[in-house]
């Protein structure tokens, strides 16, 4: 029952304050002697009543007249004399096994003496074995969910005659730097700071050992001096280090010595950040488009690797030495994050690859403009990224040279790179040039081909890359240009001045859905079958409708692949279910369609008078038709380009789906569609012989119920900032919330496309199954091209997420649709039925009530059609 630090095998069942202290016997660091009384001098010292009463969880007969047994005190008077041989005094103290732990320290919950004479260590061991059932200690238990207590091991320890005693954080526990601990010291002994009865002097010393801070309650006269702080400091990171993880001790100082009492975790340390660490800034304004919500392991690690490998080749061509490109392969690497399942722009990453870039503090601008980030880089960080000395400026100096004739050669060779990629991808995707149908190669076939088009496609991202980057200036620069030369103050005059320019094919889904609809209205029969049936029923009377089926296939090979989370390899495309087609279709030609939407060239027209009337210098009229005609052309073929995209992941999403068909037939998955719960390189190292687990099911199941957790938890802010480890301690959410006020009923974003609208409004979360009746306006958290089938039948468009040149804004102006973007919290601020009235040119939007609802509903009806 009497447990001596010299038996380590013993060490079980008497806490972890006690198993501590012995697991630091043989370590040369200073610890009183002492001996532990384990829980079974309790258990033997309990009559039969007490020992009933413990069996029915009523603690109260247990607590009331307990004394250990008169074996326990023969036990206790045996040990006593070993240890105090002239009738010292000793400390008693709970070691509990629930005590001092990681998550839980109990702390002041158990008894403690001090300076207790050896003939009273009996009766203080026995209110030490009460505490431990104490009401208090119930309550905390039940707090913490912790069950029923057990009865605490107590320590009894040799007293320190100190001069001076306190205690030591291995690191802050209140601002969680792990490279600073933390000293409170008092004279005398250290319950006295323990209980907070006084505060005594406090330091703080770095990993250098220097104190760089102190709080003394006598100015004059320190308690410890620099050598003992530093002695203390280096004694708690040595207990620190044997147990792995940073420790709160009590320590005593006698003779000069100083003496280990005890020793325990730092709790709560691991809910805190590093604020030391390193600094991550996370941002989906823009990239919530492409992937919403949670995204599997498949995708994200797909496209981590694809913006790696673009990136790197985009700096390349804009003449980045390769030297330079190989320093900063940890960036490249890091330029996208998943934060509890959901992707996120590191936004220092980009700007370090932008910073490569010579003209680093004119690009960034242009950049935040294009990713619609909602705030800027702070400028400390900036000024970290710019090149700061003079050497590193003329060298960025002569960079910039070489960077200027290689954007002058891909200006000019633009076009041609285009047409190019074009054909490259095109071949690429060229199903004639596999062995077999997709559907019929072996494991090893699709990894092939999914090795080639990596090698084909995605590390030879040149053309979309080059035309990005330009669009991004040029269409910066011509805002610069209306801004300052066609005083535009409220910023849109560039959008009426790029809208209307044609042959963008992301207008092409809504113009077909149309057309569809204007087919599918003439058989109304047949708009009942696409409103309520099933796909299999509507494909049975499709070809009774003329023209119908014709047009429907042709949709689907052209664009089965744009739906909705499209560059998610998990989602289902409209291939795989093409009902949320067949509904757009007949909801929109349940009422008579209007002729396909056109762009409203007039508005582009009135925004190219505006500047005639500003530009009276010839030269102005020369650049700024220079940089309105390239602005146009790249924005058009950005967007065109994306559709390229698109493919490639459809392509690549077929690959896997086949793949985990043949994986679940070999029965190494549990269903086909687990293969997105693996990454790219597990589920093509299972093939190839470089996997580092091959117990697929196993590990999906793993990755399956972390992915769901991260469904019921709190969803990551929209900008946030990490330091350190990014998966701890970090709270995921802005420092900066926005408050927006409940009782203006007047709202402003950033107008994308002109048109004053004023209709009820739908506000839609998912936009599957989803009725829309004809003339809303649409509110949206944000939206993809999945979408698009809603568009036809809108009068107006509010996203609350989104940029100037996001899908949304760009395929609003090609329809006609006016559109704002950038809207904080209107999915909350606006309800299914709400009437608004929004300006698509200055970005405002309004609640009104309608005095007739009916005469408003006419009115915009015949806005529509006109």
């Amino acid at each position: 029952m009497i447990i001596y630090p010299e038996t380590p095998n013993s060490m079980d069942n008497i806490g972890a304050k006690a198993r501590n202290l012995a697991r630091l016997r043989d370590k040369g660091i200073l610890i009183p002697a002492w001996f532990a009384v384990s829980p079974d001098a309790f258990y033997a010292s309990l009559n039969l009543l007490q020992a009933q009463s413990l069996e029915d969880v009523d603690f109260s007969a247990v607590i009331g007249q307990l004394q250990p047994s008169l074996e326990v005190q023969q036990e206790l008077e045996q040990a006593l004399a070993k240890l105090c041989p002239h009738g010292e005094m000793v400390a008693v103290r709970s070691s509990a096994i629930d005590e001092d732990g990681m998550m839980h320290s109990f702390a002041g919950q158990l008894e403690s003496y001090l300076n207790v004479k050896p003939e009273d260590v009996a009766a203080k061991v026995a209110q030490v074995w009460r505490s431990g059932f104490s009401d208090r200690i119930l309550a905390y238990r039940r707090e913490h969910q912790l069950g029923n207590p057990r009865p605490p091991a107590v320590l009894v320890q040799k007293m320190v005659n100190a001069e001076v005693a306190g205690v030591a954080f291995a690191a802050d526990p209140v601002t969680g730097q792990r490279g600073i601990v933390v000293i409170s010291a008092v004279l005398g002994l250290g319950d006295r700071l323990v209980s907070g009865e006084v505060n005594g002097d406090t330091y703080r010393v770095n990993r250098q050992g220097k104190i760089v801070q102190q709080d003394l309650e006598d100015s004059e006269q320190p308690i410890l001096t620099e050598e003992q702080v530093r002695a203390i400091a280096q004694l708690a990171r040595r207990v620190s280090q044997k147990f792995n993880r940073p420790q709160d001790i009590e320590w005593a100082i006698e003779n000069g010595q100083v003496y280990l009492l005890q020793s325990r975790p730092i709790t709560g340390l691991a809910d805190l950040p590093e604020p030391d660490g390193l600094l991550q800034l996370w941002d989906n304004s823009n990239i919530a488009e492409s992937y919403n919500g949670i995204t599997t392991p498949l995708t994200f690690s797909f496209a981590r690797r694809a913006y790696e490998e673009v990136y790197r080749q985009f700096c390349q061509i804009m003449g980045v030495r390769d030297r330079k490109i190989a320093q900063h392969a940890d960036t490249f690497s890091r330029m996208l994050g998943l934060i509890r399942g959901r992707v996120y722009y590191n936004l220092i990453s980009w700007y370090k690859v932008l910073a490569l870039l010579p003209g680093f503090q004119v690009n960034r601008r242009f950049m935040e403009q294009m990713m619609g980030v909602s705030e800027g880089l702070p400028e400390e960080i900036v000024s970290q990224l710019s090149q700061a000395n003079w050497q590193n400026r003329l060298r960025d100096s002569l960079d910039l040279v070489g960077t200027l004739v290689g954007l002058g050669r891909n200006y000019f060779t633009l076009p041609r790179q285009i047409q190019k990629f074009y054909q490259r991808l095109n071949l690429a995707l060229l199903e004639s040039r596999l062995p077999a149908p997709l559907t019929e190669l072996r494991p090893d076939e699709l990894t092939n081909h999914y090795r080639d088009l990596e090698k084909q496609l995605l590390t030879r991202w040149d053309a979309p890359l080059v035309n990005d980057f330009f669009a991004m200036i040029f269409y910066g620069v011509l805002r610069k240009l209306t801004q300052k030369w066609c005083s535009d103050n409220e910023g849109t005059l560039q959008n009426d001045l790029i809208s209307g320019e044609g042959g963008m094919i992301s207008a092409e889904p809504a113009k077909r859905v149309q057309l569809l609809a204007e087919l599918a209205a003439k058989d109304p029969a047949f708009v009942q079958f696409l409103c309520e049936s099933s796909a299999e029923v509507i494909f049975g009377v499709m070809e009774e409708v003329p023209g119908f089926s014709a047009q429907y296939t042709a949709y689907l090979d052209k664009f089965g692949d744009r739906c909705l989370g499209e560059l998610k390899l998990e989602s289902p495309t409209l291939h795989d279910n093409p009902l949320p087609l067949l509904r757009s279709i007949g909801q929109l030609a349940q009422s008579a369609p209007p002729p396909p939407p056109k762009a409203d060239n007039s508005l582009r027209l009135q925004a190219e008078q505006r500047v005639a009337q500003h530009l009276s210098a010839s030269w102005q009229r020369l650049i700024f038709n220079w940089v309105l005609k390239n602005a146009r052309n790249r924005v058009r073929d950005r967007e065109n380009l994306r559709f390229e995209r698109t493919r490639v992941f459809g392509r690549v999403r077929r690959i896997f789906v086949e793949l985990g068909k043949r994986l679940y037939a070999l029965d190494r998955l549990a269903d086909p569609r687990d293969i997105f719960y693996l990454e790219v390189d597990e589920a093509l190292g299972f093939v190839e012989g470089t996997a580092t687990c091959t117990d697929l099911k196993g590990l999906v199941e793993l990755r399956k119920a972390e992915f769901a957790s991260y469904a019921a938890e709190e969803v990551p802010g929209d900008r946030f900032e990490t330091r350190g480890i990014v998966y701890q301690g970090n709270r995921l959410q802005s420092a900066r919330q926005e408050i927006l006020s409940q009782d203006s009923d007047i709202r402003k974003g950033i107008g994308c496309c002109p048109g004053i609208i004023k209709a009820k409004v739908r506000v839609i979360d998912d936009p599957l199954g989803v009725v829309v009746e004809k003339g809303s306006i649409l509110v949206a958290e944000r939206t993809d091209p999945g979408w698009i089938m809603l568009f036809p039948a809108a009068s107006g468009l509010l996203v609350e997420r989104g940029s100037l040149l996001s899908h949304s804004a760009i395929v609003a102006r090609e329809l006609g649709i006016p559109a704002i973007v950038s809207l904080a919290g209107v999915t909350q601020w606006l309800q299914d039925g709400d009437w608004v009235e929004m300006d698509g040119s200055t970005g405002i939007i309004r609640k009104i009530q309608p005095e007739d609802e009916r005469v408003a509903e006419t009115k915009q009806l015949q806005q529509m059609q006109n």
